[in-house]
């Protein structure tokens, strides 16, 4: 998809970062857009910053775990613009916690939201992408979809279910309308890690030192991923890594794949003083 001039476009999570960022970007091609998210407040500041660059967009207040919620905002979005040609799967949540310890309530949220909301998006608007005569579907991962990472793991499990669901689809496409991408951002300065869930008083020094140091090494901003994303759309590239973190995580990764902790001291970062 090179020209996204009057293509309807859906995202999830548009209220803040790179789903933001998304929609600005996408808003300056002459993209309609169909914003989503839980925080109301967030998207309605997505929205005033889409019309000050003479944008277009609608908004809607989803909670993406909720799959009847979700086809019924594909069906409003279809009933509005009678089409839709990119669907980016953005939304997402982090929780900071041991597996020991993490709560299945704890785990549960997260999946619903990191998995299930991508899995119900696709669902839901699949079968309008078909129609189109160019379409394309962005799934958000995550380096933490290709390296696993301590107490991250519901996290992980999550990122590594969208690359796998999202790899099975783009092979599922092939031949079809819809180009499908993979994206895996390495460290974006967002407020993910600040705004991490974690379920034990004693965790929320580690969310700060964890936050801190996501701070000291992200170094890609959403602005920047938004253009990769877009550019990756462009290209119809069915991987895109955000970042030299990302890249150099997934090389060690390829070559060492039984040695990356080791090689990365990852079981040092949660060491207790």
């Amino acid at each position: 998809m090179k020209d996204f001039s009057e293509r309807v476009v859906v995202i999830t999570g548009a209220a803040s970062g790179i789903g933001r960022q998304l929609g600005l970007q996408l808003a300056k091609r002459g993209a309609v857009l169909a914003l989503a998210d839980k925080d109301y407040q967030g998207l309605s500041e997505t929205l005033q910053q889409v019309e000050a660059i003479g944008g277009v967009a609608s908004l809607y207040e989803l909670d993406v775990a909720d799959a009847v919620a979700f086809q019924a905002f594909a069906d409003a979005v279809i009933n509005q613009y009678h089409a839709i040609h990119l669907l980016i799967n953005n939304a997402g949540v982090a929780l900071l916690d041991s597996i020991e310890e993490q709560s299945h309530e704890d785990v549960a949220w997260l999946m619903n939201i990191n998995f299930w909301g991508v899995v119900h998006g696709t669902k839901a608007f699949l079968p309008y992408l078909k129609k189109a005569d160019e379409a394309h579907i962005v799934n958000i991962s995550s380096i933490f979809g290709i390296v696993a990472m301590p107490m991250h793991s519901a996290y992980n499990a999550s990122k590594f279910a969208v690359r796998g669901y999202t790899e099975a689809l783009a092979i599922e496409m092939t031949g079809s309308n819809v180009s499908v991408s993979c994206v895996h951002p390495g460290g974006i300065k967002t407020d993910i890690a600040r705004n991490a869930r974690v379920s034990h008083k004693e965790l929320r020094h580690a969310r700060e030192k964890v936050s801190s140091g996501f701070d000291a090494v992200a170094k890609t901003t959403s602005e920047r991923a938004a253009k990769l994303i877009i550019r990756g759309v462009e290209r119809r590239q069915r991987r895109v890594l955000i970042g030299p973190d990302a890249w150099l995580i997934d090389k060690v990764v390829r070559f060492f794949p039984a040695a990356y902790a080791r090689i990365f001291r990852l079981h040092k970062l949660f060491k207790q003083e």
